[in-house]
């Protein structure tokens, strides 16, 4: 049927148009379907969204970034009809049925994801399909191969190109501001990018945009990398591996994160980087993403082999993940927090695990001999060297290098929790931060998140402040503090967990 364009002022992430519920019977078109939007020279294809009021019988809206896109102009004649295509929508049930994709199937699936012709719908079952029946070992390749080749590819005239990688999972870790520096300082290349937030109160990405743009083009990174020697970019703009920013909009709304689209998302944009030399971090304990030895040795060994099939040196290192890396968790929090470690103002765990990542990529990069890479990195870190390092890879970037932690401005609306208990804190819920941290507005809202007072081992005393909250709306700060008024972030030592009739437990 043909259709007359209607230009909405509508800001949308999700891959969408609206149509009239009349015009979308008469072409027996259900909400959520995959349609053909035709003009004279070219189509696209997008999901049906179906409305009674918004658009007119006879009209179609297309969202206004969407339709500057495709040059839309307003009462623009174009053809509309359902997308017939069900060869994707078959490779995805053939992998429901437990069956082994082949390279081709795969290489189709990724174009499809790409270029908008599969749904979220037959995407999210594809990843929850992943989540519980996993995948071979060569569908993995295949889809790390698919995913960077469908994207750009950059390579750097000097190397070797070093890289480290979190797989996230426990709040707070925002060593990259501090372990990229230290790396840059050595004379190693280090060209970092990364995804924003998927279940995690920040990413990497996010916690430098509060600070500095992150948002390249390849020429444009590859002119930073060659001045300084690093960068903290975002991957998303690069056309690095351009399906896994589709598929993270979908793992983030299901609050998925399957292993093998962990594998794949993270090496795809590695390999896109050409990365040469890679550590992954895999942070271990409660509350995050690997609880186990046997967990943490399967993935190990996965990243390692994978690598080497795709021609990269892979080392991975097992981190403390039970509680938050250093006290901060939220974009500016974070970022203050970083910028007050590379000043040599605040030690303790950001440090000490930023120094412990830097020393292995410093030693595979034979900038020092096996055993000795923590004691120059750190004597960088002391020095100065590598917070003088970071605030040029700042300044290249067009961010703000001479900014001090606390001129960087946080949510106006604040809340401290107090207490209950006198103890020794013996455990800290990764968990319920993630949470709280989300209810105020993290990671989209860069001044929102919380500063933890405590940690495990630490003493507290009943009223003591042992948790500040930080939002930038009210609202999202009053249901931060009611979350807490039935969750706690701190166990303390001695305090009666649960209270029965007729029974105590202290």
């Amino acid at each position: 049927m043909e259709l007359k364009t209607k230009n909405l002022d509508i800001q949308e992430t999700q891959d969408i148009v609206f149509l009239n519920i009349i015009d979308a019977a008469k072409e027996r078109i259900d909400p959520g379907e995959k349609i053909i939007i035709k003009k004279s020279d070219y189509s696209y294809s997008s999901s049906a969204v179906l409305t009674k009021g918004l658009v007119k019988q006879g009209f179609i809206g297309i969202p206004l970034e969407k339709s500057k896109h495709y040059n839309h102009l307003e009462n623009e004649m174009v053809e509309v009809f359902p997308d017939v295509n069900t060869e994707l929508a078959q490779i995805s049930k053939k992998k429901i049925d437990g069956k082994i994709l082949t390279k081709e199937e795969i290489t189709k699936f990724v174009g499809g994801i790409i270029n908008g012709n599969i749904d979220s719908v037959i995407i999210s079952s594809f990843l929850t399909t992943t989540q519980i029946l996993g995948t071979s070992t060569k569908e993995i390749e295949y889809l790390t191969r698919a995913m960077a080749e469908t994207g750009t590819m950059i390579r750097f005239d000097k190397g070797p190109i070093m890289d480290v990688h979190s797989i996230g999972g426990v709040p707070g870790n925002k060593t990259a501001l501090l372990t990229i520096p230290i790396v840059a300082s050595a004379g190693l290349y280090i060209p970092k990018t990364s995804s924003r937030a998927i279940t995690s109160p920040a990413g990497t990405a996010d916690v430098v945009e509060v600070i500095s743009p992150v948002d390249f083009s390849p020429e444009k990174l590859k002119e930073i990398v060659k001045t300084t020697g690093g960068c903290l970019a975002w991957s998303g703009v690069l056309n690095l591996s351009p399906a896994d920013e589709k598929i993270v909009e979908v793992e983030r709304r299901l609050h998925i994160d399957p292993e093998p689209i962990i594998l794949a998302s993270v090496l795809s944009k590695k390999y896109a980087m050409g990365s040469e030399f890679l550590l992954i971090d895999i942070p271990m304990g409660d509350g995050t993403k690997i609880n186990s030895w046997e967990s943490a040795r399967k993935l190990a060994s996965n990243f390692t082999e994978l690598g080497s099939s795709l021609g990269m040196h892979v080392e991975v290192a097992v981190t403390y993940g039970g509680q938050p890396i250093g006290n901060a968790v939220g974009p500016a929090l974070e970022a203050r927090e970083a910028l007050r470690a590379l000043e040599g103002k605040q030690t303790g765990s950001l440090t000490e695990k930023a120094i412990g990542l830097a020393a292995i990529l410093l030693e595979l990069g034979k900038k020092v001999e096996v055993g000795k890479g923590k004691s120059m990195a750190r004597d960088i870190l002391e020095s100065g060297k590598a917070l003088e390092k970071f605030r040029e890879i700042i300044a290249a970037q067009g961010g703000q290098a001479d900014v001090k932690p606390d001129e960087i401005p946080l949510g106006e609306f604040r809340e401290t929790i107090l207490s209950e208990d006198s103890g020794y804190i013996t455990k800290v819920d990764n968990s319920t931060i993630v949470q709280v941290a989300k209810i105020l507005g993290t990671p989209f809202d860069k001044g929102a998140g919380l500063l933890l007072n405590y940690k495990v081992g630490d003493r507290v005393e009943k009223d003591d402040v042992i948790v500040e909250l930080y939002a930038e709306s009210k609202e999202r700060l009053l249901s931060a503090k009611r979350f807490l008024d039935y969750n706690r972030i701190f166990q303390t030592e001695g305090m009666i967990l649960k209270r029965f009739p007729g029974l105590r437990v202290i």
